[in-house]
């Protein structure tokens, strides 16, 4: 059977998150990729490829939170890349930055996604690869291949393990019901339950509304990612003051923005786990467990060298 290695991959990386770039290009068997990424004296991002990638199939590692210099960075090595005449160039964005202003929910907004997405396909990138994009139809706005990954599988993986007692698995809102649906299919005798919430501004949340049953059960929150923590926390008192026996959570994303990490330390939750899409200099409470999806991005670029299925990697029957 063909092999990666024979194919003539790289992988590079910014300097947004590059050990998970490194344990990527240690899962499929390739050293990571030599290339400079520095700032000129003035501040402005230096790139310079330090290898032969003429005619080759290129990955760049590089998620794009805040600040703009990981997106930056990204756009510029993309265009080296394709000054080099690389084959193809695919950008791997653990985390899709600018993402929730996805459309016009009131007049004179932008729509950032489609912007980074044009930004993106112009720089020169031949396929995207994200995790748990913020709204699925952001796919659309690229106009080259796009893999939406999902890292519910991974996190339900782990719980399922824990084998939790009579275990419910919560949507802290509307737009969470579909991963945390996918999530349920893998915890054996769960059932589900759901907010409707009222947002007060864009870091104030009023959760208002529970529709499903959490007394005497274990709860488990599920959502895309964490940014102030309000919207999870605020769902984690509320099913306490209902009557649940504990409760856990996990997001792929963990941004932690502002005094986010001090108030998770001091909230309900008991455990909330992640994942490696974003790296911040930080130290995180004990009570937050951080899962890899080194395995998961590897296995896709992989899966894309040798023209194999990638959606194989998520259909798994569910165990209910």
């Amino acid at each position: 059977m063909s092999d990666i290695r024979d194919k003539e991959v790289k992988i590079f990386s910014g300097n947004a998150n590059r050990p998970l770039a490194e344990a990527i290009a240690n899962y499929l068997g390739l050293p990571l990729g030599n290339m400079l990424v520095s700032r000129f004296p003035d501040g402005e991002i230096r790139v310079r490829c330090l290898e032969n990638v003429r005619g080759r199939d290129v990955y760049i590692v590089q998620p794009t939170y805040a600040p703009a210099e990981n997106l930056m960075e990204l756009l510029i090595m993309i265009d080296a890349l394709r000054r080099a005449s690389a084959h193809t160039i695919g950008a791997v964005i653990p985390f899709f930055g600018y993402a929730r202003q996805d459309r016009k929910t009131q007049s004179r907004e932008p729509i950032s996604a489609k912007l980074v997405s044009n930004l993106i396909t112009v720089a020169g990138a031949s396929r995207v690869i994200a995790i748990d994009l913020h709204a699925g139809q952001i796919q659309g706005f690229f106009d080259i291949p796009t893999d939406n990954l999902t890292a519910m599988l991974l996190l339900a993986g782990y719980f399922k393990e824990k084998k939790i007692d009579s275990p419910v698995v919560v949507a802290p809102d509307v737009g969470a019901v579909h991963r945390a649906t996918e999530f349920a299919k893998q915890i054996p005798h769960s059932t589900q339950a759901i907010f409707v919430k009222r947002r007060l501004s864009p870091d104030e949340v009023e959760t208002n509304r529970l529709i499903g049953d959490v007394g005497g059960k274990t709860v488990i929150l599920v959502d895309d990612a964490i940014h102030t923590g309000g919207t999870i926390i605020s769902a984690a008192k509320e099913v306490m003051r209902r009557g649940a026996k504990e409760v856990y959570a996990c997001a792929t994303h963990g941004i932690f923005a502002g005094d986010s990490l001090s108030k998770i330390e001091s909230s309900p939750i008991k455990e909330l786990v992640i994942t490696d899409t974003v790296l911040k200099d930080r130290v995180l409470p004990d009570k937050i467990k951080v899962l890899s999806v080194a395995p998961l991005i590897g296995e896709a670029i992989k899966r894309i060298s040798l023209h194999q299925s990638i959606s194989a990697l998520f259909e798994q029957k569910s165990e209910k």
